[in-house]
């Protein structure tokens, strides 16, 4: 089975990452039968693609995302270095 790194959820969807990840730092985004993945362009986190995600959600995710871009360059370091 596969181990995803769990960062929180919020308004339905899962934040997090894959056991196994690879660079760019970047953020998978899951719930609400779609998905969306961010990934980090030095100074901030870009949406790079989605699917089945509504504008409304990816507005809700992108700033979720900027909210918590500490956390997640932490978490990232401490799984990835």
């Amino acid at each position: 089975m596969l181990n995803m790194p769990e960062l929180f959820r919020m308004y339905g969807f899962l934040f997090m990452f894959f056991s196994h990840e690879h660079e760019p730092m970047h953020v998978h985004v899951i719930g609400n039968n779609g998905e969306a993945k961010f990934s980090w362009d030095g100074q901030e986190f870009v949406l790079v693609k989605s699917r089945n995600v509504k504008p409304n959600d990816l507005k809700r995710i992108a700033r979720t995302i900027a909210d918590n871009t500490d956390i997640i360059v932490k978490r990232w370091e401490e799984l990835f270095g």
